[in-house]
């Protein structure tokens, strides 16, 4: 063996060791503190050593800068000896300010300016509970329920506290765990989960979730399991508009209603980083739209913001649902009676009208249509725009990646530009949607994106961020300003 590779197997040895150590600091931030780290958005909680390297390999993709291990363990360490409260806190980002805008000060000193509202609070945690109910239990339904155990931590927030469902088999409630358990798109659940026939509930990782089974939206009494002011999720569909979605407010317990749907009538539908702020106390029901419109519209916002959108055609190349047949026979609809897993199947797609509600200048500027195929999960959108302002392959791609970086847009946009990326590589994605770089086309005005987006997990992530927002319990989130990125020094200068 060269000496080269020994140094190679050596350094690796050595960042193995650093991200060893950082997780009991990771988990004890989140136990005893209520503060959950990151990694450009990807949550640090429970993971593994091969988790973190992976992360922070990640993070030199973003933004071509590394991200070091001898710099973020003694910032995680720096962080427990603060005694904070609760907050949600990108590493990645905060180590990069550090390094840009930190010169003359200690890394404490930097911590304890950054985080001077949270610094000495020990855990505290302003924010109050909200009750939740997910009114069915199918694909939406299982990751929503799978995202907010992960995020339960003190019990602040927002507490899965049951699951409405119509009881299908004697053995119904061991089924449903199993399915939480187990799924062949997004594998397995972390963590342990419980059964208690005798109760009706599911435990999972201390989450106690109470199965209630009721096939009438506006007769369950949530208060006879202790449940008050909740906010239900209605993920199976069956009613978009006001009048069938109000049937949940005739139940006891039940403050407010989210539909994960795109809503019919003047029903507001939110795409959490776009018109989120045009969620008022007095809605009591509101839709979070589709995957689709969660995965476009952000982009087409950056896009229209810089350089305007006079035209566009968007194409969705979408992963089959259940609601196609999965081999030949009837449907409702067209083509969706055919084979679900032997053929791509032409269907509408409701997606660039609904842009138009969640962002109205693009009204009457989009049309869009939709080919499902055979795969499960993760889908495309081909989005073909006529600018007002010619540019550049180059130019839009830097632009994207800056948003997705350094913007309000950051949650929702992400950004690549790897050569070998396929569809599988993005299940799991907690983006709305994610610019594949290398597929950009530009001629002046005419520009070609193209998006991928996990239609199941990423739209989950969307419809937690929606309720959050509902529920007024967003902690606060550190660094709460970015470091001036180098495309708006770049146009400062030129301007």
């Amino acid at each position: 063996m060269s000496q080269t590779s020994d140094s190679c197997l050596d350094k690796w040895m050595g960042r193995e060791a650093l991200a060893e150590a950082m997780i009991p600091v990771i988990g004890r931030l989140y136990r005893e503190n209520n503060v959950v780290t990151s990694i450009h958005g990807r949550s640090l909680i429970n993971k593994s050593t091969m988790n973190i390297l992976k992360a922070h390999r990640f993070a030199r993709r973003m933004s071509n800068t590394e991200l070091l291990l001898e710099e973020t363990a003694p910032l995680l360490n720096a962080l427990a000896e603060l005694e904070l409260g609760a907050a949600a806190i990108d590493i990645a980002r905060l180590t990069e300010k550090f390094r840009v805008e930190g010169h003359g000060t200690s890394l404490d000193e930097f911590l304890r300016s950054e985080l001077a509202e949270i610094v000495g609070k020990r855990g505290a945690d302003d924010r109050t509970s909200t009750d939740v109910v997910l009114y069915g239990f199918g694909r939406i339904g299982r990751l929503l329920a799978r995202i907010l155990i992960e995020k339960a931590g003190g019990g602040h927030g927002l507490r899965l506290r049951a699951i409405v469902v119509r009881k299908g088999a004697e053995n119904d409630l061991v089924k449903r765990a199993s399915l939480l358990r187990r799924d062949s798109v997004h594998g397995s659940f972390e963590g342990t989960i419980r059964v208690d026939e005798e109760a009706n509930t599911i435990t999972a990782n201390g989450v106690q979730i109470q199965v209630i089974y009721s096939d009438n939206p506006a007769t369950v009494d949530y208060t006879a399991y202790g449940i008050e002011d909740a906010l239900v999720v209605d993920n199976t569909g069956r009613w978009r508009d006001a009048e069938g979605l109000s049937q949940h407010l005739q139940s006891k317990g039940v403050a407010r209603v989210l539909l994960t749907a795109p809503g019919k009538g003047d029903l507001k539908n939110i795409v959490h980083g776009i018109n989120q702020s045009d969620i008022s106390d007095d809605d009591k029901i509101v839709t979070a739209a589709s995957c689709t419109t969660n995965a476009i519209t952000p982009v087409l916002k950056a896009i229209n913001d810089k350089f305007g959108i006079i035209h566009g055609h968007v194409e969705t190349v979408h992963s089959f649902t259940n609601d196609q047949n999965l081999i030949d026979n009837f449907h409702k609809g067209d083509r969706r009676g055919r084979s679900a897993a032997l053929n791509m199947v032409i269907t509408e797609t409701g997606a660039a009208k609904a842009v138009a509600k969640a962002l109205p200048e693009l009204q009457g500027k989009l049309t869009g249509n939709a080919i499902r195929v055979p795969t499960p999960d993760v889908s495309m959108a081909i989005l073909n725009l006529n600018l007002a302002k010619g540019t550049t392959r180059d130019e839009v791609n830097d632009y994207l990646r800056e948003m997705s970086l350094h913007s309000q847009l950051r949650k929702q946009i992400d950004y690549i530009d790897s050569p070998d990326v396929v569809s599988t590589d993005f299940v799991g994605s907690r983006r709305a949607g994610i610019v594949d770089g290398l597929a950009t086309i530009s001629n002046d005005k005419n520009l070609v994106l193209y998006v991928w987006y996990d239609n199941e997990f990423g739209y989950s992530c969307q419809v937690v961020r929606v309720m959050e927002e509902m529920a007024g319990v967003n902690p606060p989130s550190f660094p709460a300003r970015d470091i001036v990125a180098p495309i708006a020094v770049l146009e400062a200068a030129n301007a």
